[in-house]
C-alpha cells in the first residue's frame, strides 16, 4: 500500500537542522491541547558531542514596535514545552504517531522523532488588526515550535543552528450548542405610567463564520413614550488580559431603521433582522481581533475563545467574544432602551479540516519573513 501525504519542512541556516511537522494548526479540546508531534533530521557530523532541543515558544506583542523607545518593551516570549531531541532519551514516555514512523522510515536513521504538548490554559493565537500606517509586527498571540542546538534548555540558540516554524493553537466549533439565546429588558419611567418591554432571541446560540445572524425583536409599549427609531448591531469585545483596562468593543456590523416606527402607546412590534459579521468592510479598523494567519489566504474575524472556566484566564492571553445588541431610540427627553445577548462565532470542526487539507497544497508563510526561502510543504510517499 502507497501512503501520500504532505509534511511541512523547514531547514536551519547552516543545514544541519531539517524539521519535519505533519501540520501547523492544533486543536485545544478546552481540557486539553493536541501533542506537536514532529521529527528533525540531524547532521551526523555536526551534532556528535552537542545536544538538540525542542521547545515551543508562545510570543505575546502587546504594543506596537515603533513605540518601544528608552528599552521601553512590548513583547514577551513564554516558554510552554521544553525537550532534550538528542541524544534520545532511553525510553520514551509517549507512543510514535504513523506519520512519524513513516518519516523515520523514510527519511533514515538521524531522523529523530519528539513531542511536545501545551499546558490546556495557554492563550489561544489572535493577532490585532494594525492601522493602515502602523509597521513591524501586529499585535497579538503568535506560536512557533523551535529546535537549536546548545549545551543547556535555556542555552542562548544561535542563527544559524536554529530552525523556528510557526504554528497555531485553534479551537474549533463544540459538537453541542449551548441553549438558545433569549433576554427581555424592561424600563419604567419616573413622571408617567407603564413600561416599555423589549425581549430579544437569536434561532441559535452558535454560528459558523460567514453565517447570517437573525435577531428576532419583540417591542411591547405599554407607556405613553414613542419609539423613534431600532438600532440593532453585533459587537466584538477583546480582553487583553495582561491590563487592568484592557477591555474595549468594535461594532462589527450594524442597521439603523425605522420600519415599524414611530411605535405608539399600547402598540407592539415583533420585527426580524438579519445581520452578517465580517470582515470586508472593516480592513482599516485598528485593534479588530482576527484569527492568526500562518499562509497567505484571507484572514477573518477571530473565533470566540472558549474556557473551562470564565476566571481561569492566562495573564498574556487575548480573550475574544461576541454579542447582538438592540438599542431603542424614544427621543432627547424619555432617553434609550437597550438590550444584549452574547452568542458563540468558530469555524466548524469539518470545514476547517477541508481548508487546512487545500492550504497544504501550497508552499507557507515563514514565521519570521527574512528567512523565507528555507520553508517549503514536501511530498512524502
Amino acid at each position: 500500500m502507497v501512503y501520500n501525504f504532505k509534511v511541512f519542512k523547514k531547514c536551519s541556516p547552516n543545514g544541519k537542522l531539517t524539521l519535519y511537522l505533519p501540520k501547523r494548526d492544533f486543536v485545544d479540546h478546552i481540557s486539553y491541547v493536541e501533542p506537536i508531534e514532529g521529527i528533525v533530521v540531524l547532521d551526523e557530523e555536526y551534532v556528535r558531542g552537542r545536544r538538540v532541543y525542542a521547545q515551543v515558544v508562545c510570543t505575546f506583542r502587546y504594543g506596537r514596535e515603533e513605540d518601544e523607545v528608552m528599552g521601553v518593551s512590548f513583547y514577551k516570549e513564554l516558554y510552554l514545552a521544553s525537550e532534550q531531541v538528542y541524544p534520545p532519551p532511553e525510553k520514551r514516555a509517549y507512543s510514535l504517531s504513523r506519520t512519524q514512523e513513516r518519516l523515520v522510515k523514510k527519511l533514515g536513521e538521524w531522523a529523530v522523532p519528539f513531542q511536545l504538548s501545551m499546558p490546556a490554559g495557554a492563550p489561544g493565537s489572535v493577532t490585532l488588526q494594525p492601522g493602515l500606517e502602523d509597521e513591524g509586527e501586529p499585535c497579538g498571540v503568535h506560536y512557533y515550535v523551535k529546535l537549536f542546538v546548545g549545551d543547556t534548555e535555556i542555552d542562548r540558540s544561535h542563527r544559524r543552528s536554529t530552525v523556528a516554524l510557526g504554528i497555531r493553537k485553534v479551537q474549533y466549533a463544540p459538537d453541542k450548542p449551548g441553549p438558545q439565546p433569549c433576554t427581555v429588558v424592561r424600563k419604567d419611567f419616573v413622571l408617567s405610567p407603564g413600561q416599555l418591554e423589549l425581549e430579544l432571541t437569536l434561532d441559535k446560540q452558535l454560528y459558523i463564520h460567514g453565517e447570517t445572524v437573525a435577531v428576532n425583536i419583540s417591542v411591547r409599549n405599554h407607556s405613553n413614550k414613542v419609539v423613534k427609531k431600532i438600532k440593532a448591531s453585533i459587537l466584538q469585545a477583546v480582553d487583553v488580559v495582561l491590563f487592568q483596562n484592557g477591555q474595549y468593543r468594535n461594532v462589527v456590523t450594524g442597521i439603523e431603521t425605522q420600519d415599524g416606527c414611530p411605535l405608539q402607546p399600547g402598540a407592539s412590534l415583533q420585527k426580524v433582522v438579519q445581520l452578517r459579521p465580517s470582515l470586508e468592510t472593516l480592513r482599516d479598523r485598528r485593534g479588530l481581533a482576527l484569527d492568526a494567519q500562518l499562509k497567505r489566504h484571507e484572514a477573518s474575524l477571530a473565533s470566540t475563545t472558549l474556557l473551562l472556566e470564565p476566571d481561569q484566564r492566562d495573564a498574556f492571553g487575548i480573550v475574544v467574544s461576541y454579542s447582538v445588541k438592540v438599542k431603542l431610540y424614544l427621543g432627547a427627553l424619555s432617553g434609550e432602551l437597550s438590550a444584549e445577548l452574547p452568542f458563540i462565532l468558530m469555524h466548524p470542526k469539518e470545514g476547517r479540516a477541508k481548508l487546512m487539507q487545500a492550504d497544504s497544497q501550497v508552499d507557507v508563510e515563514m514565521f519570521r519573513q527574512d528567512t523565507v526561502h528555507h520553508q517549503e510543504s514536501v511530498e512524502v510517499y
